[in-house]
């Protein structure tokens, strides 16, 4: 560490990242150092002895690293323990064909040592990840660093500084937190998080969301310019981190830590009740889930149900398809925790090649526009057939409604709905009960679609509007691309009137619409959203009752002339300032 490179105490310096958990903490830094394992030597094997020695201290530093998850897991208090499924995932990835069997395959066939042929095999994983577009699988790679890291460190003897000492309220700044590291953490100690590296869906961005503290992720260089106790400001909303602030910042982002916080109390306190407008119209607000354990946050804090679950987590942590029974188990369990409640399971949304490590495909130059989510379950219809059936069996046990993604025009819905059909027609002859009436939807978020609205209209019950991948499509923005970032704008004019023109065609149907990309999440968006009549909006469980507040201090009377004027603007900007004078008041806490 250069220590050169460290600001002057006496300097207030703004860095900026990415928010991925909101929030605002205020408080000392403590960097964690990671002893590097770059620097590693090749050497050749001489004989058949050689090889099979190395091959066993490469499985033997496999097996430490998975005793050591197993022992993290056990020890780990049961109030955090959901929040550590990646671990999980981790274990599953050190014997992973693509990692562990390559490794192996390297050694004997190049005969070399095991800390040159794990090397080599990360290098081609990660060049093979960084081709892809899909942000999500793009930062999957991470999980595959932090276990090759694990593995390297137990074949070289290093030894990593342990972090679970630490024993004041602070905010953690590493390069990047892997599971294991995040799992030795007094977590309760913890303010917020900064890492150079990482995305929002990386585990240490989902850590801080199931914690609710700030964090700020992307920083690049954060470990090299904080020192050590330097008083920062994280503010994980805006993702703008303040480094020695002056007295004026201090005072400035305290006041609105108190107002953050006041306003998350209060709207917590009423979360559980109805979101109902001040002139008397409900519209009901839903939470987003990836996984099952996920259920308690939307109920705590006041979900009218599930708008989205997210399947894929059920493929991507297994190294075999699981089966319908265990398809059917896992919706049960969510169904019947949510009571009468609705819970919308959309059907599986990835591409192949990384469903499973048993299915292996050819690899795509553009997988965000490849084989994907619908595409991919008609091409494959024994793996949607096991969905179909599953989520059918658990629809009789609550209010279940199934929704399928990427639908680009009506031959693929009429495709996907004709293979449910055969799935109802099969359990029928089988005796096995289902709900006859269970409603069928589809995802709004390819630009083709929203065009012809007015035709698919007819064949759904609901439209479920995803912002995130529409916006990307529409505006053609990769929003993981730093350079473009900025472009990427929910309340972009083009946007605004996609979703007013979805509704207007939706609604002369009699087909409802919803909304469950991040742009429902924003409370600043729902008189919007309302306005050009959104049905129903979902969202993480963390940003329903601050939504909920918002719903209940607007009123409905005034919002048709409200829409035409949104209609009628040219710029984001210019829609911000219609929202900040038609709603201003409303909105307790300036960002």
């Amino acid at each position: 560490m250069d220590l050169e490179n460290k600001i002057d105490k006496s300097e207030e310096i703004i860095i900026e990242g990415v928010g991925s958990s909101p929030g605002i903490c205020i408080g000392q830094a403590y960097i964690v150092y990671r002893k590097s394992v770059d620097v590693i030597k090749k050497y050749f094997l001489q004989n058949d002895n050689e090889i099979r020695d190395e091959v066993n201290r490469f499985k033997n530093a496999v097996n430490k690293v998975e005793n050591e998850y197993n022992a993290i897991l056990k020890s780990v208090s049961k109030e955090f323990r959901e929040e550590f499924f990646i671990i999980e995932a981790h274990k599953v990835l050190l014997k992973d064909k693509q990692l562990y069997g390559k490794t192996l395959d390297v050694i004997e066939s190049k005969r070399v040592n095991a800390e040159w042929a794990l090397r080599t095999v990360l290098q081609n994983i990660k060049s093979a990840f960084n081709k892809m577009t899909d942000t999500y699988l793009k930062e999957r790679v991470s999980d595959i660093v932090h276990v090759t890291d694990k593995i390297m460190s137990y074949l070289i003897g290093a030894n990593p500084e342990e972090i679970f000492d630490i024993d004041k309220r602070v905010i953690l700044i590493a390069n990047d937190l892997s599971p294991a590291e995040t799992a030795k953490l007094q977590l309760k100690r913890i303010q917020g998080f900064l890492t150079n590296h990482g995305g929002k869906n990386s585990h240490t961005s989902i850590i801080a969301r199931a914690l609710e503290v700030p964090a700020v992720i992307g920083l690049n260089n954060a470990t090299e310019i904080i020192n050590n106790d330097d008083i920062i400001i994280v503010d994980g909303t805006t993702g703008i981190v303040i480094i020695n602030p002056t007295d004026e910042s201090l005072i400035r982002y305290e006041e609105r830590k108190v107002l953050l916080k006041d306003q998350h109390d209060a709207s917590l306190k009423e979360a559980r009740l109805p979101s109902i407008t001040s002139d008397g119209i409900e519209v009901k607000v839903m939470g987003n889930i990836e996984i099952i354990d996920e259920i308690d946050s939307v109920i705590n804090h006041g979900g009218d149900g599930i708008g989205l679950y997210r399947t894929e987590f059920l493929y991507m942590n297994l190294k075999e398809l699981p089966s319908e029974e265990q398809l059917f188990n896992n919706y049960y369990e969510i169904v019947k925790s949510m009571k009468s409640k609705p819970v919308t399971i959309r059907t599986l949304d990835i591409n192949g090649d990384k469903v499973a490590a048993s299915i292996s495909m050819p690899e795509e130059a553009n997988p965000v526009l490849g084989l994907r989510a619908i595409r991919y379950c008609l091409k494959r219809p024994e793996v949607f057939k096991s969905q179909l059936r599953a989520i059918l069996r658990a629809s009789i046990f609550g209010n279940v409604r199934i929704m399928f993604p990427l639908i680009s025009g009506l031959e693929e819905l009429l495709n996907a709905k004709e293979a449910l059909k055969k799935c109802a027609k099969e359990l029928d002859q089988q005796g096995v009960e289902y709900d006859k009436n269970m409603k069928v939807g589809m995802m709004m978020e390819v630009p083709s679609s929203i065009v012809t609205a007015d035709i698919l209209a007819d064949h759904v019950d609901f439209f479920s509007i995803g912002t995130n991948d529409l916006i990307q499509y529409t505006l053609a923005i990769d929003r993981g691309n730093k350079d473009v970032a900025h472009l990427f704008q929910p309340l972009h004019p083009a946007i605004i009137r996609m979703v007013y023109n979805v509704c207007q065609a939706a609604h002369k149907k009699g087909t409802e619409v919803y909304m469950c990309g991040e742009m429902a999440a924003d409370p600043f968006h729902t008189p919007i959203l309302l306005a050009l009549e959104v049905d129903e909006l979902s969202m993480n469980a963390q940003s329903i009752p601050a939504v909920k507040s918002i719903i209940r201090k607007v009123k409905t009377d005034n919002f048709s002339m409200f829409a035409d004027e949104l209609l009628k603007q040219k710029t984001h900007n210019d829609i911000i300032k219609l929202v900040q004078k038609e709603y201003g008041d409303i909105f307790c806490v300036t960002i």
